[in-house]
Protein backbone atom coordinates (compact mmCIF):
# COMPACT_ATOMS: atom_id res chain seq x y z
CA UNK A 1 0.00 0.00 0.00
CA UNK A 2 1.96 3.25 -1.30
CA UNK A 3 1.96 6.22 1.59
CA UNK A 4 1.81 9.68 1.20
CA UNK A 5 3.47 10.86 -1.25
CA UNK A 6 6.75 12.83 -1.28
CA UNK A 7 6.86 15.79 -2.80
CA UNK A 8 9.98 17.46 -2.70
CA UNK A 9 13.24 15.85 -2.44
CA UNK A 10 15.37 17.99 -0.59
CA UNK A 11 19.96 17.32 -1.37
CA UNK A 12 22.05 18.87 1.28
CA UNK A 13 24.97 17.58 2.87
CA UNK A 14 25.70 20.42 5.08
CA UNK A 15 23.77 19.91 8.17
CA UNK A 16 24.14 23.64 8.82
CA UNK A 17 22.06 24.31 5.66
CA UNK A 18 19.85 21.48 6.11
CA UNK A 19 18.35 22.90 9.48
CA UNK A 20 18.18 26.34 7.95
CA UNK A 21 16.13 25.12 4.52
CA UNK A 22 14.18 22.92 6.66
CA UNK A 23 13.08 25.27 9.53
CA UNK A 24 12.33 28.20 6.53
CA UNK A 25 10.04 25.27 5.23
CA UNK A 26 8.15 24.47 8.85
CA UNK A 27 7.97 28.43 8.97
CA UNK A 28 6.34 28.50 5.36
CA UNK A 29 3.99 25.27 6.43
CA UNK A 30 6.00 23.28 3.83
CA UNK A 31 7.62 20.84 6.41
CA UNK A 32 5.84 17.37 5.26
CA UNK A 33 6.46 14.95 2.25
CA UNK A 34 9.81 15.93 2.42
CA UNK A 35 12.51 13.29 0.99
CA UNK A 36 16.11 14.61 2.35
CA UNK A 37 19.35 13.10 0.95
CA UNK A 38 22.76 14.04 2.41
CA UNK A 39 25.15 13.09 -0.56
CA UNK A 40 24.32 12.80 -4.62
CA UNK A 41 24.63 9.15 -4.54
CA UNK A 42 22.02 8.87 -2.28
CA UNK A 43 19.65 11.55 -4.21
CA UNK A 44 19.97 9.25 -7.25
CA UNK A 45 19.50 5.89 -5.21
CA UNK A 46 16.48 7.45 -4.02
CA UNK A 47 15.50 8.98 -7.43
CA UNK A 48 15.87 5.48 -9.46
CA UNK A 49 15.02 3.10 -6.51
CA UNK A 50 18.15 1.60 -5.84
CA UNK A 51 20.25 0.51 -2.92
CA UNK A 52 18.07 1.24 0.59
CA UNK A 53 15.00 2.84 -1.84
CA UNK A 54 14.65 -0.36 -4.25
CA UNK A 55 11.41 -0.66 -2.55
CA UNK A 56 10.15 3.01 -2.96
CA UNK A 57 7.08 2.99 -5.19
CA UNK A 58 7.68 5.57 -8.08
CA UNK A 59 3.84 6.00 -9.04
CA UNK A 60 3.64 9.56 -7.28
CA UNK A 61 6.57 11.60 -8.89
CA UNK A 62 8.48 14.10 -7.40
CA UNK A 63 6.95 17.55 -7.69
CA UNK A 64 10.40 19.44 -7.10
CA UNK A 65 14.14 18.03 -6.57
CA UNK A 66 15.92 21.14 -4.58
CA UNK A 67 19.42 20.14 -5.19
CA UNK A 68 22.89 21.59 -3.49
CA UNK A 69 25.84 21.53 -5.57
CA UNK A 70 28.86 20.45 -3.72
CA UNK A 71 27.95 17.09 -2.85
CA UNK A 72 30.33 14.04 -1.56
CA UNK A 73 30.30 10.89 -3.44
CA UNK A 74 28.51 12.34 -6.82
CA UNK A 75 28.53 15.83 -7.20
CA UNK A 76 25.25 17.73 -7.99
CA UNK A 77 25.90 18.51 -11.62
CA UNK A 78 26.09 15.03 -12.32
CA UNK A 79 22.92 14.22 -10.37
CA UNK A 80 21.31 16.63 -12.84
CA UNK A 81 22.77 15.12 -15.42
CA UNK A 82 21.43 11.82 -14.75
CA UNK A 83 18.20 13.65 -13.97
CA UNK A 84 17.37 15.47 -16.83
CA UNK A 85 18.92 12.62 -19.17
CA UNK A 86 16.46 9.70 -18.12
CA UNK A 87 13.23 9.85 -19.61
CA UNK A 88 11.60 8.59 -15.54
CA UNK A 89 12.53 11.79 -14.27
CA UNK A 90 13.60 14.59 -17.51
CA UNK A 91 10.65 15.87 -16.33
CA UNK A 92 10.78 16.59 -12.71
CA UNK A 93 11.82 20.45 -12.35
CA UNK A 94 14.66 20.78 -10.44
CA UNK A 95 15.99 23.78 -8.42
CA UNK A 96 19.71 24.63 -7.89
CA UNK A 97 19.81 25.97 -4.32
CA UNK A 98 23.62 26.83 -3.54
CA UNK A 99 26.23 28.94 -2.23
CA UNK A 100 28.42 28.75 -5.26
CA UNK A 101 28.75 32.24 -7.16
CA UNK A 102 30.92 30.74 -10.01
CA UNK A 103 29.62 31.15 -13.40
CA UNK A 104 30.71 28.09 -14.52
CA UNK A 105 28.71 25.96 -12.05
CA UNK A 106 25.79 28.37 -13.50
CA UNK A 107 26.40 27.87 -17.17
CA UNK A 108 26.70 23.88 -16.60
CA UNK A 109 23.59 23.72 -14.54
CA UNK A 110 21.64 25.45 -17.53
CA UNK A 111 23.58 23.33 -20.05
CA UNK A 112 21.99 20.21 -18.22
CA UNK A 113 18.93 21.65 -18.29
CA UNK A 114 18.09 23.61 -14.61
CA UNK A 115 14.95 24.86 -14.47
CA UNK A 116 15.86 27.45 -11.88
CA UNK A 117 19.53 28.32 -10.28
CA UNK A 118 19.10 30.34 -6.72
CA UNK A 119 22.00 31.45 -4.61
CA UNK A 120 21.07 30.67 -1.20
CA UNK A 121 20.48 34.26 0.23
CA UNK A 122 22.89 34.66 3.62
CA UNK A 123 20.20 36.73 5.73
CA UNK A 124 17.67 34.16 7.47
CA UNK A 125 14.65 36.04 6.07
CA UNK A 126 15.57 36.51 3.00
CA UNK A 127 16.27 32.99 2.67
CA UNK A 128 12.57 32.08 4.19
CA UNK A 129 11.06 34.60 1.54
CA UNK A 130 13.09 32.76 -1.16
CA UNK A 131 12.00 29.38 -0.28
CA UNK A 132 7.90 30.49 0.48
CA UNK A 133 8.58 31.94 -3.25
CA UNK A 134 9.74 28.51 -4.27
CA UNK A 135 6.98 26.61 -3.10
CA UNK A 136 4.53 28.54 -4.12
CA UNK A 137 5.70 28.56 -7.69
CA UNK A 138 7.08 25.10 -7.70
CA UNK A 139 4.08 23.86 -5.71
CA UNK A 140 1.08 25.41 -6.35
CA UNK A 141 1.66 27.82 -9.30
CA UNK A 142 3.24 25.41 -11.48
CA UNK A 143 1.26 23.03 -13.92
CA UNK A 144 3.30 19.93 -13.62
CA UNK A 145 2.28 16.87 -16.18
CA UNK A 146 0.18 13.95 -14.58
CA UNK A 147 2.01 10.73 -13.12
CA UNK A 148 0.57 9.08 -16.21
CA UNK A 149 2.84 11.55 -18.46
CA UNK A 150 5.93 11.34 -16.03
CA UNK A 151 5.28 7.13 -16.02
CA UNK A 152 5.53 6.83 -19.62
CA UNK A 153 8.40 9.22 -19.93
CA UNK A 154 6.11 11.33 -22.39
CA UNK A 155 5.70 15.02 -22.23
CA UNK A 156 3.16 14.99 -25.36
Amino acid sequence: MPTEPVEILLVEDNPADLELTLHAMRQNHISNRIQVARDGEQALDYLFGRGAYSDRVSEYPLKLVLLDLKLPKVDGLEVLRAIKSDPRTKMIPVVILTSSVEEKDLIGSYNWGVNSYIQKPVDFEQFRETVKQLHLYWLLVNQAPSAIAFLAGSGT
